[in-house]
C-alpha cells in the first residue's frame, strides 16, 4: 500500500492507494507544531478506524509546502515506517516541463495538481485550487507548466473583513438566497460568496483570454464545489486531485 501525504497551509490530507485506486482518505489541521511521536499517534488512531497497521505499507510520498513539517514527516517515515519517504521537490521526475523563471519557486502542491489533470485530460488546462491561497495554474496542450496566478484564499479575505470591521458578525462561507440580501448576515455572505465567483471568473476569464485558445477548467480543493455551482466556467471538479498526482508522481519515480 502506498501512503500519500499533501501538507498544506491549514490542512493535511492523508491517503491510502491499492495500485491506482484510493482506498481510505482523512483530513487533519496542520500542525507545525507537533512531534513526529504526536504525528505517529495520530497517523496510527486513523489508521486503527480502518483496520490499517504501519506494516501494511509499501512506501510513502509527501507534497508539503509547510518547510517546518517536511523534517517531521521524513523523520516520522523512517522511525516509524521504516521506509524513506518520497518528497516532491528539485530532483523528483515529474514528467512535466516547468517554464517558470525559477522552477523551484512552484509550490509543490501546484505541480502535483498539474500533473493529476493533466493524465486525466491530455489537454491545454487551467487548474484552481481553493485552499490557504487560492492557485489558477495552466498546463499547455503539449503538458507543460506555463505558470499561473495566487490570490488570498475565501478565508484568509473573510478574516480579514472580520477583523478590521468589528460591527460586522462571523458568518459561514455559504451562498445566500439572493445577491440583493435583505439583513446583515446575508449581505455579507452575498459579498463573499459572489465576490469570490467574480474573483475566480475573472481570472480564469483572463486566463483564457491570454492564452488565445480552449483550455478545460478543473477545480478541486474545500470549497470547489460550492464554486462551480454558481459558474459556468469550471468544467469539472476533482476533490481527490492532488492526492491522485501523489500517486501519479510515486509511479514515476519508484
Amino acid at each position: 500500500m502506498l501512503l500519500v501525504i499533501d501538507v498544506g497551509n491549514s490542512n493535511t490530507v492523508l491517503g491510502i492507494y491499492q495500485g491506482d485506486e484510493l482506498q481510505q482518505d482523512w483530513r487533519v489541521g496542520t500542525d507545525k507544531n507537533r512531534t513526529v511521536d504526536e504525528y505517529a499517534m495520530l497517523i496510527n488512531n486513523l489508521f486503527s478506524l480502518s483496520d490499517l497497521s504501519f506494516s501494511d505499507l509499501d512506501d510513502v510520498i509527501v507534497s508539503c509546502v509547510v518547510p517546518p513539517m517536511l523534517n517531521t514527516l521524513e523523520r516520522l517515515s523512517k522511525q516509524y515506517f521504516q521506509l524513506d519517504a518520497y518528497v516532491v521537490g528539485p530532483g523528483i521526475k515529474t514528467g512535466m516541463p516547468i517554464q517558470y523563471d525559477n522552477p523551484k519557486e512552484v509550490g509543490a502542491d501546484r505541480i502535483v495538481n498539474a500533473v493529476a489533470a493533466y493524465e486525466k485530460c491530455k489537454c491545454a488546462l487551467i487548474v484552481v485550487d481553493f485552499g490557504t491561497a487560492t492557485t489558477f495554474d495552466v498546463i499547455s496542450s503539449d503538458g507543460a507548466y506555463q505558470g499561473g496566478a495566487i490570490a488570498p484564499g475565501v478565508g484568509i479575505s473573510a478574516e480579514a473583513l472580520f477583523a478590521r470591521a468589528s460591527k460586522l458578525p462571523r458568518v459561514e462561507f455559504s451562498r445566500p438566497p439572493q445577491i440583493v440580501a435583505k439583513n446583515t448576515v446575508n449581505s455579507m455572505q452575498a459579498g463573499i460568496f459572489f465576490g469570490y465567483v467574480g474573483l475566480v471568473e475573472g481570472i480564469v476569464s483572463r486566463m483564457q483570454k491570454e492564452l488565445a485558445g480552449e483550455a478545460r477548467v478543473i477545480a478541486t480543493g474545500g470549497l470547489a464545489e460550492p464554486i462551480a455551482e454558481a459558474t459556468d466556467l469550471i468544467d469539472q471538479v476533482e476533490p481527490f486531485l492532488t492526492l491522485e498526482g501523489l500517486r501519479i508522481l510515486y509511479q514515476r519515480n519508484k
